[in-house]
């Protein structure tokens, strides 16, 4: 068995089925994983949906900032309008099915994977997280915002999770600020200090840091046998400079490529998306 991990797809379901046939994934003995913004701004976000639903157990996600917004949007918790690339998503038969399977997915997963490099214990998000935040409080910290998410009263959470303040997580905070800074942690962060402040405005590559900022995965040091996966962040072109913290998010819907990490062999499968015209 083997399993791949793939970055923003992003509603590119044409490029997704080409890489998974360049490496003959096969669902009835694979593992699929993404991490996160499954759908938005491709052109096939229903497809993409329709897609790995179907895959059933042999596929596992992590929510994205992109996958969310569906969600608020969907509901009625956002109506500000941005809606253009979910349009045919909103307005199918089996958006409401597709909208509770979303749901339900998480903001972390935790997983132990044996590799051609022995075992490891990985942890998956889409964006990352905070400084002094372990996998195990990552988890603890993400199951709050899924506590929110799942249960049947989660149209608040949707509504309130917009904006980027606080801006910094402390243990203190509560309610739904408390679930606002835990969320843009998970699937917004890019740069924040040794304290934790995110600055949420600065969206191109790691050495145009502000001042005061550190891209988050250089306040990380793992211990051996540990590494972290996540996506949304295309600047980085997939290259942190830490082979324990793999960047997946390589940019196909901006018409560069779309990539699979092989977690068995530690191998990058990528294909061209130059030619998809998003």
């Amino acid at each position: 068995m083997a399993i791949y991990v793939v970055g923003d797809i992003q509603g590119c379901y044409e490029p997704l089925c080409r890489l998974l046939e360049k490496v003959n994934f096969d669902p009835a003995a694979d593992r699929l994983w993404s991490a996160g913004d499954m759908i938005n701004r491709g052109p096939q976000s229903l497809e993409t949906l329709r897609f790995l639903r179907s895959l059933g157990t042999a596929f596992t996600a992590v929510l994205g900032n992109h996958d969310l917004h569906f969600l608020a949007t969907a509901c009625g918790a956002y109506t500000d309008g941005k809606t253009r690339y979910l349009r045919a998503l909103l307005d199918s038969p089996d958006c409401s099915e597709l909208f509770e399977w979303v749901r339900m997915h998480p903001l972390a997963w935790r997983a132990n994977v044996d590799t051609d490099l022995g075992r490891k214990k990985i942890l998956m998000v889409h964006a990352g997280i905070s400084p002094g935040w372990k996998f195990r409080k990552t988890m603890a910290r993400s199951a709050e915002v899924e506590a929110a998410l799942h249960g049947d009263n989660y149209k608040p959470f949707l509504v309130a999770m917009y904006g980027n303040t606080p801006d910094t997580w402390k243990k203190n905070l509560q309610g739904l600020e408390r679930l606002r800074v835990i969320t843009n942690v998970l699937t917004r962060i890019r740069f924040c200090d040794e304290n934790g402040k995110l600055n949420l405005m600065v969206k191109t590559g790691a050495e145009t840091a502000p001042p005061g900022f550190r891209p988050w995965y250089e306040f990380q040091q793992l211990k051996p046998g540990r590494m972290i996966l996540f996506g949304h962040w295309a600047t980085l072109q997939g290259h942190t400079g830490k082979p324990e913290i793999q960047a997946l998010d390589t940019g196909c819907v901006w018409g560069r490529c779309l990539t699979a990490l092989n977690l068995q062999t530690n191998e990058r499968i990528s294909i061209d998306c130059s030619q998809d015209n998003y």
